[in-house]
C-alpha cells in the first residue's frame, strides 16, 4: 500500500456517504413530485440521513508503556508535517488518555485538556465534555510546526504530588513514578485530551483514542468501562523484542479479550519494533523467519488469528514517510496497518449503514415503486377502453363518481389511522414512564447509598447485583406493557386484510432485546471491574464516586435508548400502513380529477387519448427515476469493490 493509499480509501468511503445522502435527498424530491410525500415519511428519511452524519469511527490503541503507541500515531497521522509531533520518547509518554480527531461542528484545529483536579468533581468526561468551562484551550495552527509541536508536548505534562494527594485524586500510589530526590510522586497533569486536527484521515470520520499503560488505566473507570470496549476496534501494541510480558497479557484479558466488548470491527495486535530484529549479517530470510516465528507464538499466546498480528516498525515507518523512502516503508511493514484499517475497520463501519440504512430505504422504495405501478397499470386500461370506443362524459363522470366512492373509503381508513396513531402515542408514553428518569434516579440513589457503605468486593458485587435484578423486573414491566401495544397494532393491521396489496405489509415491533444485551454486558463490566483489587488500593471515596458516575452514564444512555424507542414507534409501527394508505388516497385523487377533465375537455377519442397518453408517459418517468434512485443507493461500499485477496492482511 502507498503512502496515499489509506487517505483514498478513507476519501472513498466519505464519497460513499455523501452519495448516500445525495439518494436520500433525491428520493424525497422524487416523493413530492409524484405526489406520495408525507410528514411520515419524512421523519423516517430524516433519520436514515443522521445514520450518515453521526458517529466517530473510534480506533483504541492500547498497551503497556514504551509499547510505540504515540510513535505509531506520528506515523499515522503527523508523518505529513515532517517531524514528531507528539511526544514519543522512552518511558511514560502517555500517562493522559488522548482522543485525536477533526472536530466537524467548529471545523478548527485545537487541543483541549482536562485538568487532573477535575476528578475531585463528581462528574464523568462524557459530562465534562459538554461545556468548555472545565477545559484548558490551545488553538493550534498547523502551518507553524514548531509552534504545534510545542502545544501537544503539554499532553505528557506531570505534577509532582504528595501521596495523600495521589490518593484523594483516586490513584494507586504504587503504581507511580517517584519524583527525582523527594519523598512525592509524579501523576499526570491532566485527565483527558481532545485532539481536533484538519488532516485527511481524521476528517472523514476516523478517531484515534490513545491510553496509557495498565497502571493508569485502572483509575479512571469510564476509560475500561465505556471508551474502550465501546470503540470500534482495538490495537493491542507490543513490542517485538519483549514479546508478550506479563503485565501485557494482564491488559489483553482485563480489557481487550473480553465477551462484553463491543469491537465489532476486531482486535488486532501490533508486534512494534521489528527494526531491534533487523541484522544486516544474518541476511533476509533469518530476520523474516525470525519475525514469523514471534508473529505466530504472540497469536498462539493471545489465542487469536495469525493474520491479525501485525509486526512494524512505527519509527522506521515514520522516518520512511517524512523521507518519503519507499523501500524502508516497505520494510518496516506500516503499510500493513494502514491496510488493515482500510480494508477491515472502516470496511465495518460501511457494512453497519448498508444494512441499517439501506434495509429501510429498500422498504420505502418498493412501497413507492408498486403504488406507480397500479397507476399505469390503471391508465393503460383506460386508454385501452378507448381504443375499442369513446367514453362519454356521462360514463367519464359516473366512473369518477365511483373512483371518488373509494377514494373516501381510503381518506376515512387514514383519518382512522392518525387517530389510531395517536392512541398508540398514549401507550408509548406509558412506555417512557416505565424507564423515566426519576424512576432511574430512584434506584441509583439507593445502589449509591449502598455501595459506600461497602468496604469489600463482595459487598460491591452484591450492590451491583441489587441494581441489576431491579432493572431486569423494571424492562420486564415495559415489556409486558409492549406486548399490549403489539396486540393492538395486529388488530389495526387485520383490519386490511381484505386489501389485497395491504395484506403483505408488515408492522415494526417494538422490542428492547439490544438494550437487554447492553445491560448484560455493562453487568459483566461493572462486577469485573469491582473485583479487581485496585479498587481498595486507592482512596474508596473517590474511586467509588468515579465508579459510580460512570455505570449510571452507561445506564442512562442504555435509558435513552429505550426511550427513543417508545417515542419512535407510536410513528413507525404503523407507517407502512398509512404510507400505502396516504399512497392509494393520492393515486384515486388523481384518477378522479384525470376523469373530471376528460369528461369535460372533449367527446373527440383522440383527445382523450393524448391525454391518457401524456398521463402514461409522466407516469413511466417517475418510475424510470425511482429506479435510479434505487440504484444509487444500492452501490456496494468502497471495500466491496476490493477483492478477497486484497482484503486479507498478509
Amino acid at each position: 500500500m502507498s503512502i496515499n493509499d489509506l487517505s483514498q480509501q478513507v476519501d472513498a468511503f466519505h464519497d460513499w456517504k455523501r452519495q448516500l445522502s445525495s439518494s436520500v435527498e433525491r428520493y424525497k424530491q422524487w416523493l413530492v413530485d409524484a405526489g406520495l410525500y408525507s410528514n411520515e415519511l419524512d421523519a423516517r428519511l430524516q433519520r436514515g440521513l443522521g445514520l450518515l452524519h453521526d458517529e466517530l469511527l473510534t480506533v483504541a490503541l492500547v498497551g503497556e508503556y514504551s509499547r510505540g503507541k504515540t510513535e505509531l500515531i506520528n506515523a499515522l497521522v503527523f508523518s505529513s508535517f515532517g517531524q514528531r509531533m507528539l511526544p514519543s520518547q522512552a518511558g511514560r509518554t502517555t500517562m493522559c488518555p488522548t482522543e485525536i480527531f477533526y472536530d466537524q461542528h467548529q471545523k478548527k484545529n485545537y487541543l483541549k485538556l482536562l485538568p487532573i483536579d477535575s476528578r475531585s468533581q463528581n462528574q464523568t468526561i462524557s459530562e465534562l465534555k459538554k461545556s468548555d468551562h472545565e477545559w484548558r484551550y490551545f488553538p493550534i495552527d498547523p502551518r507553524n510546526q514548531e509552534s504545534m509541536a510545542e502545544t501537544l508536548r503539554q499532553i505528557a505534562e506531570t505534577r509532582v504530588v504528595s501521596f495523600a494527594q495521589a490518593r484523594e485524586l483516586g490513584f494507586d500510589e504504587g503504581s507511580l513514578e517517584r519524583a527525582k530526590n523527594s519523598d512525592k510522586v509524579l501523576i499526570p497533569a491532566w485527565r483527558h485530551a481532545l485532539l481536533s486536527l484538519d488532516s485527511p484521515i481524521l476528517r472523514k470520520g476516523l478517531c484515534i483514542l490513545d491510553t496509557p499503560g495498565l497502571n493508569a488505566l485502572g483509575s479512571e473507570p469510564e476509560l475500561t468501562i465505556s471508551m474502550i470496549p465501546n470503540a470500534q476496534a482495538v490495537i493491542f501494541m507490543l513490542s517485538a523484542d519483549t514479546g508478550v510480558t506479563a503485565s501485557d497479557m494482564a491488559i489483553w484479558k482485563q480489557y481487550i479479550d473480553v465477551h462484553e466488548s463491543e469491537h465489532r470491527a476486531g482486535r488486532f495486535a501490533v508486534l512494534n519494533k521489528i527494526d531491534v530484529l533487523w541484522d544486516d549479517l544474518q541476511g533476509e530470510p533469518h530476520i523474516s523467519a525470525s519475525i514469523e516465528q514471534i508473529r505466530h507464538l504472540t497469536a498462539k499466546q493471545l489465542n487469536m488469528d495469525a493474520e491479525d498480528v501485525l509486526p512494524l516498525s512505527a519509527k522506521q515507518g515514520l522516518i520512511a514517510k517524512i523521507r518519503k523512502d519507499h523501500s524502508l516503508l516497505q520494510k518496516s511493514a506500516f503499510p500493513k496497518l494502514e491496510k488493515l484499517i482500510s480494508k477491515r475497520i472502516i470496511a465495518e463501519r460501511e457494512s453497519t449503514i448498508y444494512k441499517d440504512l439501506l434495509r429501510d430505504l429498500q422498504k420505502m422504495l418498493h412501497g413507492s415503486q408498486s403504488v406507480l405501478n397500479d397507476r399505469l397499470a390503471n391508465l393503460y386500461e383506460r386508454h385501452e377502453g378507448l381504443e375499442r370506443e369513446v367514453l362519454s362524459p356521462e360514463m367519464l363522470q359516473n366512473l369518477a363518481k365511483e373512483t371518488h366512492t373509494e377514494h373516501d373509503i381510503y381518506h376515512r381508513k387514514l383519518i382512522t389511522l392518525r387517530s389510531s396513531r395517536r392512541l398508540m402515542e398514549s401507550q408509548g408514553e406509558v412506555l417512557q414512564q416505565l424507564v423515566s428518569e426519576e424512576r432511574l434516579k430512584e434506584v441509583l440513589k439507593h445502589t449509591k447509598r449502598d455501595m459506600q457503605d461497602c468496604w469489600s468486593t463482595v459487598g460491591l458485587v452484591h450492590s451491583m447485583n441489587k441494581f441489576f435484578d431491579k432493572m431486569d423486573k423494571e424492562l420486564d414491566n415495559v415489556e409486558s406493557e409492549a406486548k399490549i401495544a403489539d396486540k393492538m397494532v395486529h388488530a389495526i393491521y387485520k383490519r386490511f386484510k381484505s386489501d389485497v396489496h395491504a395484506k403483505y405489509l408488515k408492522p415494526r415491533k417494538f422490542t428492547i432485546g439490544e438494550q437487554r444485551k447492553a445491560l448484560e454486558a455493562l453487568k459483566a463490566k461493572l462486577v469485573k471491574f469491582c473485583r479487581r483489587p485496585k479498587m481498595f488500593m486507592t482512596e474508596q471515596s473517590v474511586l467509588i464516586n468515579h465508579f459510580f458516575n460512570t455505570f449510571a452514564a452507561e445506564m442512562r444512555l442504555i435509558q435513552l435508548q429505550i426511550i427513543k424507542q417508545a417515542k419512535q414507534w407510536p410513528e413507525e409501527a404503523l407507517l407502512p400502513l398509512i404510507q400505502y394508505t396516504h399512497e392509494q388516497k393520492t393515486m384515486l385523487e388523481e384518477r378522479v380529477s384525470h376523469l373530471r377533465n376528460l369528461a369535460s375537455s372533449s367527446k373527440d377519442k383522440k383527445v382523450q387519448q393524448a391525454k391518457l397518453k401524456e398521463l402514461i408517459d409522466r407516469t413511466h418517468q417517475q418510475i424510470s427515476e425511482v429506479e435510479q434512485i434505487h440504484q444509487s443507493l444500492s452501490t456496494p461500499p468502497p471495500s466491496n469493490v476490493i477483492s478477497i485477496q486484497d482484503i486479507a492482511i498478509r
